[in-house]
């Protein structure tokens, strides 16, 4: 699927499934804060979008999903590499999803995530 915005930072969906998914960004200057450490957003973003990528092949025909709730734990700066974010579909409900991701650097926790997401039927689908 098309993602502009993943594709601004660079990010990549490299596995996606019912239930699961694994994103990778590799750091480049643009991801720094000013004093030299990845931006935030930039593990927040890859948390998000690997939620998304998780979720999304669980929809039904009509059906769109969208972050209702999303929580991070940032436990190590990051400074360089190539981050990976593996997400798990905890439970999917008819209306709420929730998941959860674990971001690592070289094989070390570097954050976790937790997010809700809604499922809805789409505007315009079905009429």
């Amino acid at each position: 699927m098309h993602h502009p915005f993943a594709e601004h930072i660079a990010l990549s969906v490299v596995q996606q499934r019912a239930g699961a998914s694994r994103c990778e960004i590799q750091i480049a200057p643009h991801h720094l804060n000013p004093h030299g450490v990845v931006h935030g957003a930039v593990l927040f973003a890859l948390a998000d979008t690997g939620m998304g990528a998780a979720l999304y092949p669980t929809l039904q025909p009509g059906e769109s999903c969208a972050t209702i709730e999303l929580k991070i734990s940032f436990l190590r700066p990051v400074v360089s590499g190539t981050l990976v974010c593996e997400t798990t579909l905890l439970r999917r409900g008819r209306a709420v999803a929730h998941l959860e991701s674990k971001l690592t650097l070289a094989g070390e926790l570097v954050a976790t995530a937790s997010g809700s997401y809604a499922v809805y039927a789409r505007r315009g689908a079905g009429e």
